[in-house]
């Protein structure tokens, strides 16, 4: 019985695809948790002590003496990446059948990116709106309360929690696709940002006026869906982010780890998986086919989880 061939990289599939799904348009997980290369599956990282970039010690020198020096030691965490694939089979016959209406082949590309992609979302989402890792703070007036909601005043809590416990200021203000639709409609919000663009119009404010209302980089709208139906049955879309949270924190904005305080990193092996997702096909004459394989090597870590602020009642239930 013939055996499949040998899979083989295919960058120039990747491009087309990647054209055709912008990972960015609904995807944030990377923006949250940004991306570590790796050359090792598993290891060690080093984290600095927050009280090291605090302390005050004497730094007083006497002539001929000695000046005092740091004797701190750096914190050890652990990562370990593990593989996520999907495949997609290309029948000969059905390419034959529908090439005058799509390319089969990169019809099962973008199927195959999708699927790990939105894994990648839910895994990170799934970790970052989460009452298990971190202290969730309820608002007092939902956000889609649009007369009385006091988001501004909300984020102005958590800037000041972060600040007091690592001395920085959050950089980043995490929501739903839903909550963004609510902040838009708020009065508070609203009231905030006439002032400096008298223009705007209640429901369409931009993300980034809304950012400066909030005094904070950027926002990340979480757009991404997934089908919570069982197989078999009608569609049933939902919000990978939830929106009964948002998270103030800090996310990094280097290559590096240790610069500064940050929320977490995404670890990919890049001796598996040189890129987030690897494109790759081979020929299996069992099926008269070409088969379509999207995979990537990761594991996704918090650095600091004193760098978020977790709010909850974001909306009415």
């Amino acid at each position: 019985m013939p055996r499949p061939t040998t899979a083989a990289e295919r960058p120039d599939l990747r491009a087309v695809i990647y054209e055709a799904v912008d990972p960015a348009d609904a995807f944030i997980g990377l923006r949250v948790l940004p991306l570590f290369r790796v050359d090792l599956q598993t290891g060690q990282y080093p984290v600095i002590p927050p009280e090291v970039m605090f302390s005050i010690p004497n730094t007083k020198r006497s002539a001929r003496g000695e000046y005092h020096r740091s004797d701190w030691e750096w914190q050890w965490d652990t990562y370990a990446t593990s593989e996520n694939g999907w495949e997609e089979p290309v029948d000969d016959r059905e390419v034959n059948l529908y090439r005058q209406y799509f390319d089969a082949e990169v019809a099962a590309g973008i199927r195959a990116l999708k699927i790990i992609l939105r894994g990648q979302e839910q895994r990170i989402a799934g970790m970052v709106f989460n009452e298990s890792n971190f202290t969730a703070h309820a608002v007092v007036n939902e956000w889609d309360d649009h007369a009385n909601a006091t988001p501004i005043d909300d984020v102005k809590k958590g800037r000041k929690a972060i600040h007091d416990t690592i001395g920085v200021e959050p950089n980043t203000l995490i929501i739903a696709y839903s909550t963004f639709l609510d902040l838009g409609l708020c009065d508070q919000i609203v009231d905030r940002i006439k002032y400096t663009t008298p223009a705007v119009q209640r429901g369409d404010i931009a993300v980034p006026l809304l950012a400066q209302a909030f005094g904070v980089s950027q926002i990340l709208v979480g757009g991404g869906l997934f089908n919570k139906a069982k197989k078999g049955q009608d569609a049933d879309l939902s919000g990978i982010w939830s929106n009964e949270y948002a998270m103030l924190c800090r996310v990094s904005e280097g290559p590096m780890l240790g610069n500064e305080p940050e929320l977490g990193r995404t670890f990919l092996w890049t001796r598996e998986s040189p890129t987030n997702t690897v494109v790759e096909s081979y020929r299996d004459e069992r099926v008269r086919g070409d088969v379509i394989r999207v995979r990537h090597d990761t594991d996704e870590e918090f650095i600091s989880t004193e760098c978020a602020y977790l709010m909850s009642n974001i909306t009415t239930p």
